[in-house]
């Protein structure tokens, strides 16, 4: 994605990659809010379904769950369950590039990605993350894990910015390529992090 909707793909196309991009940040935001919204709203549902029966779960059962599926999540992206997580191998539509007009493409692929849950998804943080969302039960709380992780999502894009020629981005794909392990290292650290922090909230 980050090569289709580079300066260099833009310049062969006839279209200029600053209103590509802002249209893919700003939509990949959007996107991300949108699902994490949806989630927090059926987190507020269910936490008022269990009110009108007089369920109340305490906050350190709910923070030790999370806790539990952050383990799980780990174990998960490091292949150790004996089951997938839920998803689809389903990628956005890259006849779109010469379709329309690089705006609507540029938001149109970066709301599918920032939703998190229109492609496939590459990590159990994703899954871990909505269900951060329901936990919540906050449609504003939700909405705002939500944008959080389509801006951070979309933000590698501005990685190319500088690209003007072909090699210069053959040479950023080798680079990128080689920086997967490390992207993959940090995001188990940061849910490593998360975990640790509600395993305190838990005994605290």
């Amino acid at each position: 994605m980050l090569a289709s909707i580079s300066p260099v793909g833009e310049a062969s196309r006839g279209q200029r990659w600053t209103v590509t991009a802002i249209a893919y940040l700003v939509a990949s935001t959007v996107g991300g809010a949108t699902v994490g919204a949806l989630a927090g709203g059926v987190g507020w549902l269910a936490a008022r379904g269990l009110t009108g029966f007089g369920v109340t779960p305490p906050g350190d059962l709910v923070l030790a769950i999370l806790a539990i599926a952050g383990l799980l999540a780990l174990a998960a992206d490091a292949g150790r369950l004996p089951v997938r997580l839920p998803s689809w191998q389903r990628q956005v539509d890259e006849r779109w590039l010469t379709a329309y007009r690089g705006w609507v493409y540029g938001a149109g692929f970066g709301f599918q990605l920032g939703a998190a849950v229109l492609t496939r998804i590459p990590t159990a943080a994703t899954h871990l993350l909505l269900l951060f969302a329901v936990a919540s039960a906050s449609a504003p709380i939700g909405a705002l894990l939500g944008a959080t992780f389509g801006l951070v999502r979309a933000l590698p894009l501005l990685t190319t910015a500088g690209l003007r020629e072909p090699a210069g981005l053959q040479r950023f794909h080798r680079r990128l390529d080689a920086g997967a392990p490390l992207a993959q290292r940090l995001t188990a650290l940061t849910v490593g992090a998360a975990v640790a922090v509600l395993a305190v909230g838990t005994v605290v």
